[in-house]
């Protein structure tokens, strides 16, 4: 079921309630499992987490391009089937990557979620993917990417889907100048209008490019203390944290 965006944003549960990185996890829920996902639903807080595709085209909810820090084993996710699923486990848990149908049928709508999607190359087959298993999800959820025309997509296949854009300051990333400043700016992103919503590193706020958004809802990403969480509320609608439990 898609959700229209023809809504005050400002309202709902986008800036309601603090968000979840991967999950409420800790050592024996490791990052975007269904025990972190348990775990986030029973403090009564939302969902962040993250999609990719394998080769045989199955979506899952992992992070990392690499498998090595979340399984121990060498390797890249995209390489995967979903029959490899069965036989790796995350960190020094029981837990397995799950599908994000699993995900989806785990969560039925206890928990809205955010849903980042990974893509850095090609935009059209994963994306038309999560829009297919999405369109009959009950529960509420929005797409955010980093990636503008992954938001580009959505806007023109599955326009009433919430979009949120992420940003930030990109140090340390492999990316041409020009590049880094646009994405940084949200160059594409104010000027074809492809978010709701917006997301933006919290260590780099208060900060000039998201002034030209003061429309739309902010979103500081990742809050990883109570210090931190207190300075940028100030400049944002909500946070998304790890690592402790904000007190608000």
């Amino acid at each position: 079921m898609e959700q229209s965006n023809n809504i005050d944003l400002f309202k709902t549960w986008l800036v309601e309630t603090p968000i979840a990185h991967r999950g409420l996890h800790d050592k024996k829920a490791p990052e975007n499992s269904l025990a972190a996902f348990k775990n986030a639903i029973d403090k009564g807080y939302n969902i962040e987490l993250d999609v990719q595709m394998l080769s045989d085209g199955t979506i899952v909810v992992f992070h990392d391009e690499s498998l090595s820090r979340m399984t121990g084993n060498d390797g890249y996710v995209k390489f995967l089937t979903k029959e490899d699923l069965k036989i790796l486990t995350l960190k020094d848990s029981k837990e397995c990557i799950p599908t994000l149908e699993e995900v989806l049928e785990f969560v039925d709508g206890r928990a809205p979620l955010l849903i980042e999607i990974k893509n850095t190359s090609k935009v059209g087959e994963l994306e038309q993917k999560v829009k297919d298993i999405l369109k009959n999800y009950k529960g509420e959820f929005a797409i955010i990417s980093f990636n503008p025309r992954v938001l580009a997509y959505f806007k023109e296949h599955a326009p009433k889907m919430l979009r949120g854009q992420l940003a930030g300051s990109f140090k340390g990333e492999k990316l041409g100048f020009f590049k880094k400043i646009a994405l940084r700016s949200m160059l594409m992103t104010k000027k074809e209008d492809l978010a709701d919503f917006i997301l933006y590193e919290a260590k780099s706020l208060p900060c000039m490019y998201v002034r030209k958004f003061k429309r739309l809802p902010l979103i500081a990403w990742t809050v990883k203390s109570q210090s931190e969480y207190l300075r940028v509320v100030k400049y944002s609608d909500n946070v998304i944290f790890e690592g402790f439990e904000p007190k608000i």
